[in-house]
């Protein structure tokens, strides 16, 4: 068993006994229909005699009896086991999902790889237990009983039994996990690789047609599933040529009971019987190969989701429990032997204190945010309330706004909110007029991505909703992008005058920031200017020019 098989199995203790009885209905489902052939044959082959029906009786009722038993049988193995496992994976993906939410950034993440991670390589556990585990054990015992039960009706016959039962269950699937096992390993990643295309290649429809390399994305994906279907097709090949191998298996082993059974003596009756249990018991025991087929090609998606299962969780950041939230002497680099995204980078937080972060496009403003917030480790420096949503959160630039109503969404930040909160919270932000205006108010649906709203609108929700959060430090993200100069500088003035605590805002727009007690310039990471707005106006520096710049631009649109 492998160690991801074991990482799977703890986490599915609590429903062992599930999972158990599963085993044992399926065993038992497998027993009835072995039995259901032998009997019948005893039946057929008895009644071409033209006894009375009296003899017949019992077999008669019998062969309808285990008819029965093994449909119901079957019905009650599925429902158990899926119950059993539909519980076992909600839990597992839970914890993904935990994991992934919780563990710092990195620059290998993406969407569709996580996306694969939450759907496809969890089902990898639902096969691992309901495709191999429970089939594999119910195989193993009915292998074990029909050899005692040949024994009973000749003993040396059980012994070629015994043999074509090893192949089937022993030799066959070991050279069906062989076979299977290096193609088996490239399967996932391809897989996860596709996923990541399709998100590219819908998410980012409009970059792609903008730059003109739509057809090479669709290229690249198409190739992708071009060696995906390869590779599928080399599975189902060995997969055939292996089935094949168990149905000759199952026909010489038949053969050799029946010629052991005759030399031995056996009566005529028993020997037809000897002959069909034998290829019930190896069609059963074949139940192993694709159980060994089946495991080895979950190999690589169960470590995957093995990785995430045992994934420490993060280490808390220095500094990070207690005191005023801030950075002092922060640093960080996303990629070795990369140019630093934040140099030595200090700031203090106190409750009241409300500070602008500006600069060039890639200075390091976004990375500031995220080391604040949590999602980003710092290679040096500390950082204190990281990590913790209720001491520093807000509006991020990578903010959701889920397919489900207005109010679905808000609730995220505080699931105890009054309509109360709600319209305070969506007043600031300059969006509860929208929301009274139309006809379900609260509950209106504002699409995937809040696709049935304005791009001044989504933002809008998204703020009311880092605004309902109250943590001790807000920090906002562009905040107001989308909007017109005027709606920006009021939704700005009054997200400040109703936030009490420290606010970290990251704009390119210097306007409304005169009553900021701090303003700092970043540059390639360093803070190469700070201090408040008249000081910073009357210093040169990037800060005055690109206020000239703005007021400008403002002077020639009004």
């Amino acid at each position: 068993m492998t160690a991801a098989e074991r990482v799977v199995l703890r986490i599915a203790r609590p429903w062992l006994s599930r999972l158990v009885g599963a085993g044992l209905l399926a065993a038992g489902t497998e027993l009835a229909g072995l039995a259901l052939m032998a009997t019948a044959t005893w039946l057929l082959i008895t009644a071409a005699g033209q006894p009375p029906v009296a003899a017949l009786t019992v077999a008669i009722v019998a062969v309808r009896t285990l008819a029965i038993a093994r449909g119901a049988l079957r019905y009650t193995e599925r429902l158990a086991g899926h119950d059993a496992v539909l519980r076992i994976i909600t839990e597992v993906r839970a914890r993904i999902f935990a994991t992934l939410s919780t563990r710092p950034a990195r620059a290998t993440d993406r969407s569709g790889d996580a996306l694969s991670r939450l759907v496809s390589d969890v089902d990898a556990v639902q096969d691992l237990l309901l495709r191999v585990l429970v089939p594999g054990a119910a195989a193993g015992l009915v292998a074990v009983l029909a050899v005692l039960g040949a024994g009973l009706l000749s003993p040396l016959a059980a012994l070629p039994l015994a043999a074509g039962l090893l192949l089937a269950g022993v030799v066959l699937p070991w050279l069906a996990s062989a076979l299977t096992r290096r193609t088996a390993a490239e399967v996932a990643p391809l897989r996860g690789a596709l996923a990541v295309d399709a998100v590219d290649l819908t998410a980012g429809a409009a970059d792609l047609a903008a730059f003109g390399a739509t057809e090479a994305a669709l290229a690249r994906a198409a190739g992708r599933a071009a060696e995906l279907a390869r590779l599928e097709r080399r599975l189902a090949l060995i997969g055939w040529a292996v089935d094949g191998a168990g149905v000759l298996l199952a026909g010489a082993t038949s053969a050799a009971v029946v010629l052991t059974a005759l030399h031995a003596g056996t009566s005529g009756t028993l020997v037809g019987v000897l002959a069909v249990g034998t290829i019930a018991a190896v069609e059963s025991a074949l139940a192993l190969v694709g159980a060994a087929r089946q495991r080895t090609q979950l190999g690589t998606a169960l470590s995957r989701v093995s990785a995430l299962l045992t994934d420490p969780p993060p280490a808390p950041v220095a500094g990070a429990a207690a005191g005023t939230p801030g950075l002092d002497a922060v640093s960080v680099t996303y990629r070795a032997g990369a140019e630093p995204a934040l140099r030595d980078v200090t700031l203090r937080l106190p409750a009241g204190r409300r500070v602008a972060v500006v600069g060039p496009s890639g200075a390091g403003k976004s990375t500031l945010l995220a080391v604040l917030a949590g999602a980003v480790r710092p290679d040096r420096g500390t950082v204190v309330g990281a990590g913790d949503p209720h001491r520093v959160g807000g509006l991020f630039a990578d903010a959701h706004v889920f397919h489900a109503p207005v109010r679905d969404n808000l609730l995220l930040a505080r699931p105890d909110a009054t309509d109360e909160d709600l319209a305070a919270a969506t007043s600031a932000a300059g969006f509860l007029d929208w929301v009274r205006d139309q006809p379900a108010g609260w509950e209106t649906e504002v699409g995937e991505d809040g696709g049935q709203l304005s791009g001044g609108q989504r933002q809008r929700l998204a703020l009311a909703r880092a605004l309902l959060l109250r943590p001790e430090v807000l920090v906002l993200d562009e905040p107001t992008e989308g909007l017109d100069p005027g709606a920006a500088d009021a939704v700005l003035a009054a997200v400040v005058a109703a936030t009490p605590g420290a606010i970290v805002l990251v704009t390119h727009r210097l306007s409304g920031l005169d009553d900021f007690d701090e303003i700092l310039v970043l540059d390639a990471g360093r803070v190469v200017q700070r201090g408040r707005h008249a000081d910073l106006v009357a210093r040169p520096g990037w800060y005055r020019d690109q206020w000239s710049t703005q007021q400008g631009y403002l002077a020639v649109a009004t």
